[in-house]
């Protein structure tokens, strides 16, 4: 009987497990709810102000404002660099972190703090918009809206006399609307020199700490305590015009160099030079350049049938670099019928000279400075000039600082006298000539920009209109980088910055 009561048993569970799952799948298939409601959508006018307040500040910024542009291409980007930046960011932090911490150590009864772990957990930041202003500088500036709700693992371990405290940082919240400059804007990958942050208000900043185990931050009052104090420190950090500089590429090797000073150059007098003419004499003249300047050089005036020629001729040499730069003084014989013949040739590095000092230099010629030339054992003769160097003063010794607006009428009143008191005192005009656009002509293939000072002539490269820029508005303002208008262009505009600087 026993046997054939399991038997009945397991064939009654074969048969009934196929019609009960059967059964079942009929009834789920054809059977409709009766318990569950169509949820019910309001539309957006329908909703009360309070109830509208408080859905607003979750509102994409791009919905909000048509200056922000949508970005979700930037928040895949970070989705899927998350992990890459989670543990460079890490590491920055750890570095930035560490020798704040060893000033504790020894203090307090502090034997040692370190982080136990340190990530920014699995959940990116969410860019909610995205601002781009343009500007006329080499730069980019940009205005993210941040928000990052994460699930970081971060504990910080104090070791205090012979107890180990852990200090875990939890459920973090940061909001934030950072101005970013990406600057200046070089031709070197990534493109820009450094990143320059400051927050534009206050930063909305959430977490929860955790010590031994315990929420600290539900300890009434330090909850409000910590937030105020983390706004205050923000504030007087990075709080607009206060900034944090990233330094990224070495702004020594990427900008380009700008003048820096003027050399005023007195060419006094020769003596004893070579003759080179058949009467015994010589016409000589001295050229004069700058090591490191693309620019024609400048020569004296010749001195017919003489080998002890004075000129006393003064002439004036941007310089750039005063550290490395050196003047090349040649002199040259004079030949009205075929090439001029080299008396003679001499440097002076500009590292010898003190600012704002003459110096005079008697020269000894040489024939050339090929150290594989056979040595010249006959004399060439002297040079004897004088030097000074008069370096550019800083912006903030020429023009007022920013928000200094006293100072700044002053010097506006005492720099707009007239053109002629404010050119009188030594001082180089620096032209940049950016872009142009709109323009119309006849031809459109080799436009080109030609400056015009004084009856001297440079030019970048067809003219297709011109503007005209008083120096006395660029004294005036020390700095000028602005879009003007072409003059005979329908649409022309041209991009320019001009920057005069004084010694």
């Amino acid at each position: 009987m026993g046997f054939v009561s399991t038997f009945v048993g397991i064939l009654g569970f074969c048969i009934g497990l196929p019609i009960g799952l059967a059964a079942g799948f009929f009834f789920f298939i054809y059977s409709k709810p009766k318990d569950v409601e169509e949820q019910v959508v309001t539309p957006l006018q329908e909703f009360d102000t309070d109830t509208l307040l408080s859905v607003l500040p979750d509102i994409p910024n791009w919905v909000k404002s048509p200056d922000y542009e949508r970005v979700d291409w930037l928040n895949s980007f970070v989705s899927d660099m998350w992990p890459y930046l989670d543990k460079a960011i890490c590491n920055t932090i750890r570095s930035t972190a560490k020798p704040m911490f060893a000033d504790y150590i020894g203090k307090y009864q502090i034997k040692d703090i370190d982080f136990e772990n340190l990530s920014l957990g699995t959940l990116p930041p969410t860019f909610y918009g995205m601002k781009v202003y343009e500007t006329n500088e080499k730069q980019l500036v940009l205005e993210p809206a941040i928000r990052w709700a994460g699930n970081p693992n971060i504990v910080l371990a104090v070791k205090l006399m012979s107890a180990k405290i852990r200090v875990q940082l939890v459920d973090v919240q940061v909001f934030a609307n950072p101005r970013i400059h990406l600057k200046p804007l070089v031709p070197t990958f990534p493109c820009f020199a450094s990143i320059v942050v400051s927050l534009m208000e206050q930063p909305h900043v959430d977490f929860g700490l955790k010590v031994l185990g315990g929420d600290v931050m539900s300890i009434p009052g330090l909850y409000r305590l910590v937030q105020e104090t983390i706004k205050k420190q923000v504030a007087s950090l990075y709080h607009w015009p206060q900034s944090l500089e990233i330094p990224i590429l070495d702004t020594s090797i990427v900008a380009v160099q700008k003048p820096v000073g003027i050399l005023h150059v007195k060419v006094i007098r020769a003596m004893k030079l070579l003759k080179m003419d058949l009467l015994g004499t010589s016409d000589p003249y001295v050229k004069l350049r700058l090591s490191g300047v693309k620019r024609p050089s400048k020569k004296t005036s010749v001195k017919k049938r003489n080998l002890n020629p004075e000129w006393n001729e003064d002439f004036k040499l941007i310089v750039k670099d005063p550290e490395t730069q050196v003047l090349e003084l040649q002199v040259y014989d004079w030949d009205k019928f075929g090439g001029d013949d080299k008396l003679g040739m001499q440097v002076v590095p500009l590292n010898q000279l003190t600012p704002h000092e003459a110096k005079v230099f008697t020269l000894d010629l040489l024939k050339s400075f090929d150290v594989n030339d056979s040595p010249d054992k006959k004399p060439r003769g002297q040079l004897v000039v004088e030097l000074t160097f008069d370096p550019f003063k800083l912006e903030s010794e020429s023009f007022a600082a920013p928000g200094d607006e006293m100072m700044s009428k002053q010097n506006s009143l005492s720099k707009s006298l007239s053109n002629a008191s404010i050119t009188s005192e030594g001082g180089a005009l620096l032209v940049s000539v950016i872009s142009a656009k709109d323009v119309e002509g006849e031809h459109h293939t080799n436009p080109y920009a030609q400056i015009v000072f004084r009856g001297e002539k440079k030019k970048t490269m067809e003219s297709l209109g011109f503007v005209e820029i008083t120096l006395a508005d660029v004294v005036n303002n020390g700095r000028l980088n602005e879009k003007y208008n072409l003059i005979n262009s329908k649409n022309g505009i041209i991009h320019v910055e001009l920057e005069w600087q004084t010694v």
